[in-house]
């Protein structure tokens, strides 16, 4: 019955087009994205008159160009931060470069909302620093630029975790060929290297646009009226939630258009100039007495990205316990935290590849854009509209309604793009012509996946399930809104607590998802040095 299927599945796709297999675990993916849109579609058709009145509104215009404003800051501030970093750490010589590009990711397993609150703990008016000085900083932590900043600096791992496969994957022929030219570092990487990181920077940029416009806890603690803080505060604050489902549509299609932008802009141009094997790698840039210069910027990053949260947390924590303060065990939250990030990694990666292989082997089949465009409706969205769908979905389908299967479903819902943007910068890498030639040898295209491409994409498909992991033990709305009873993780114990200004309480925990997360970074360092 197997090779029945089998056998089916392989003819019944031309040459060149994708099998039949593929499509079908593509659209299956897609069509479950659909929820979200479709939910805030039915609140809006429910009352259409004040839903216009929300969107056609001035101060609708006004949120949505200071929302976009704050959203392009953010990726090209990240962008700075993240480039020179992969940079360093792929093809200088460095010292300690392998211990700092593991540093450098730890970030991301920082709540945005947990980087906010140190911000304005240790540097804001009356915060720790102007107690230790006695004087008061005239810093501007909140508003536009204190949003800014926390962002930038807690999402360029995002950037920086696609880059370094692709930096470590380019053709250094390429660039040998230009200094035979006589041209020199600088030309050769503005007019060769970059242009061949585009994959990686539009990947990692967008899912970092994508980030900023869904991501409530920073802009709010930052005092900065972005979309989803409006919309939050509409949900909580109106028994009428036909306005803040207006917004949230709004939202949506720009988040969409921004997805659709990037791939009706991205061309038909090839990125798999890949260093094939027995030949040398590319001569590492001796970097001399600038070593301290590059030294003097990362260690900068670092010190507000993980430092200064550690040493705040930890704080906070000695603080709690000097006072004789009830820290409870986190054990039980560490490990139910761990077991549902695990599966949603996995799931959502199994999910990512029809859709990644879709668009980089097929991308002028007539559904690749479309299918692509749809992946992202879940992320674009803030979690809570997310939530509330699963949940409307979940009262009518009792079964999965707070089971541990709808949760996972809503990660992968949100962080499917992620796998897909990873998955997919690795695999457009690989030689189409190595794939064509073990067909021409007869083999099925699953198994061409399986010893051809697979072996050679692993670095990419692996970073993405380390995304949806460090992405998944933080995230918080959808865990409040479908986790099943008794279920608390990592995340929750950590906003409970600093809701409440218990701020010991929350330093254990907080400082637990940062350990939790060192894990996958390890092994992702180690697969890398690997190759």
């Amino acid at each position: 019955m197997i090779a029945a299927v089998r056998t089916f599945i392989m003819r019944s796709s031309k040459p060149g087009q994708p099998s039949i297999a593929l499509i079908l675990s593509a659209l299956i993916v897609a069509s479950l994205t659909i929820a979200p849109p479709a939910y805030l579609l039915f609140r809006i058709i429910d009352n259409s008159s004040a839903a216009a009145d929300a969107i056609f509104a001035i101060s609708t215009l006004e949120l949505t160009l200071r929302t976009l404003a704050y959203t392009v800051t953010v990726t090209a501030l990240a962008t700075m931060i993240a480039l020179p970093i992969a940079w360093l750490t792929e093809r200088t010589d460095l010292p300690a470069r392998r211990i700092i590009a593991i540093l450098a990711v730890a970030p991301l397993a920082i709540p945005t909302y947990v980087g906010a609150m140190v911000m304005i703990a240790a540097l804001g008016p009356g915060g720790m620093f102007s107690d230790l000085l006695e004087y008061d900083f005239p810093l501007p932590i909140y508003g536009f630029g204190g949003a800014t900043v926390v962002l930038a600096l807690f999402t360029y791992p995002y950037l920086l975790l696609t880059l370094r496969p692709a930096i470590g994957a380019l053709d250094p022929r390429l660039e040998e060929a230009s200094g035979s030219f006589g041209y020199g570092r600088w030309t050769t990487f503005r007019r060769i290297v970059l242009p061949q990181l585009r994959p990686a920077l539009s990947s990692g940029g967008l899912i970092i646009a994508l980030y900023t416009l869904a991501d409530f806890g920073a802009p709010s603690l930052m005092r900065f009226d972005s979309f989803t803080r409006v919309i939050f505060v509409r949900y909580e604050s109106t028994f009428d939630r036909t306005g803040a489902a207006a917004l949230a549509f709004l939202l949506a299609l720009i988040a969409l258009s921004i997805v659709a932008l990037e791939v009706w802009t991205r061309g038909r141009k090839r990125y798999d100039a890949i260093r094939i094997a027995g030949h040398p790698k590319a001569e590492q840039i001796r970097l001399g007495s600038w070593r301290w210069l590059a030294y003097t910027y990362i260690g900068t990053i670092l010190a507000l990205t993980l430092v200064l949260p550690v040493g705040v947390l930890s704080y906070w924590l000695i603080r709690g316990i000097s006072a004789g303060e009830q820290i409870s065990s986190v054990w039980q939250e560490l490990n139910e935290t761990l077991l549902v990030a695990g599966f949603a990694a996995i799931v959502t990666v199994i999910a990512a590849i029809p859709i990644a292989i879709l668009t980089v082997r097929h991308s002028r089949f007539s559904l690749t854009r479309p299918i692509e465009v749809l992946s992202y409706s879940g992320y674009a969205l803030p979690g809570l509209v997310v939530g509330l769908s699963l949940v409307f979905a979940g009262i009518h389908l009792r079964v999965l309604y707070q089971s541990y299967a709808m949760l996972i479903a809503a990660y992968v819902l949100l962080f499917l793009p992620l796998a897909i943007g990873a998955a997919r910068v690795s695999l457009l890498q690989v030689r189409p012509s190595i794939e064509d030639a073990a067909r021409g040898l007869g083999r099925s295209r699953w198994n061409v996946f399986r010893t051809v491409t697979a072996p050679v994409a692993y670095r990419g498909i692996i970073t993405g399930g380390a995304l949806v992991f460090l992405t998944t033990i933080k995230e918080l709305p959808v865990t409040l809104l479908l986790a099943p009873i008794g279920f608390d993780s990592l995340a929750v114990r950590v906003w409970s607590a600093s809701s409440e200004a218990f701020f010991a309480r929350a330093a254990l925990p907080a400082l637990a998802l940062l350990v939790l997360s060192s894990f996958p970074l390890l092994v992702l360092e180690q697969i890398g040095r690997r190759r």
